[in-house]
């Protein structure tokens, strides 16, 4: 099979792929690449689509990849898909996120003791999102569990590893960026700069999450 019937496998792959698609899957379906091929075809394919400007993109994400719509182009899929409705999340979920996102493995009293209010009920939201998920229980009374992120939160978020989270100061801005994908809200409301006694309630645990850090 030449490269280009092989690129056009893969293509193939990434569009019907609804999670990342790993170089280990690419393997199983053809057979004749080495993990270093099937990245370089893939890498390629990806150079293509960017010098061409075409409207799909090939980007690593979550340890595979996937093809994604430039943002630039998001006011005109917002045309045809006026009635789509994304579900976002509130701000008092992104800041546990955030919490457990820079501070995992965290327990649920950990994180309560951050932000001064219950979690019971965003915890379990962000579980049934699958944006986190138990990684285990503590070695200490009561031996309560511990959380952490998933791999859809890297596919989420657009990152690769945790080693790409930006700065805690920074994670408000990330999320904010995601929003401005969606297609729910053509001009998300800009994210208020905290001044003094105007800080938000939700945003008091995460800055005092970035002061720690």
């Amino acid at each position: 099979m030449s490269d280009n019937n092989t690129k056009a496998v893969i293509e193939a792959l990434l569009f019907i792929s609804e999670k990342p698609l790993t170089i280990e899957q690419v393997r199983n379906v053809l057979g004749h690449l080495d993990a270093e091929q099937a990245r370089l075809l893939i890498e390629e394919l990806s150079a293509g689509y960017q010098r061409d400007g075409r409207g799909l993109r090939v980007v690593e994400v979550a340890g595979g990849f996937r093809m994604i719509t430039p943002a630039e182009l998001s006011p005109f899929l917002r045309k045809l898909y006026k009635e789509k409705r994304v579900e976002r999340l509130s701000k008092p979920a992104l800041e546990t996120l955030a919490i457990i996102a820079y501070k995992q493995p965290i327990t649920r009293l950990e994180i309560e003791l951050i932000r001064n209010v219950n979690v019971d009920g965003i915890v379990s939201a962000l579980l049934e999102k699958e944006l986190i998920r138990v990684a285990g229980v503590r070695k200490a009374p009561g031996r309560p569990r511990v959380y952490g992120t998933t791999k859809y939160f890297l596919e989420y978020f657009g990152l690769k590893s945790l080693d790409d989270l930006p700065k805690m100061e920074d994670f408000s801005q990330m999320a904010k960026d995601k929003e401005a994908r969606l297609l729910n809200d053509p001009d998300p409301a800009p994210v208020p700069e905290a001044r003094g006694d105007n800080v938000p309630e939700e945003t008091d645990g995460l800055e005092r999450l970035a002061s720690k850090n």
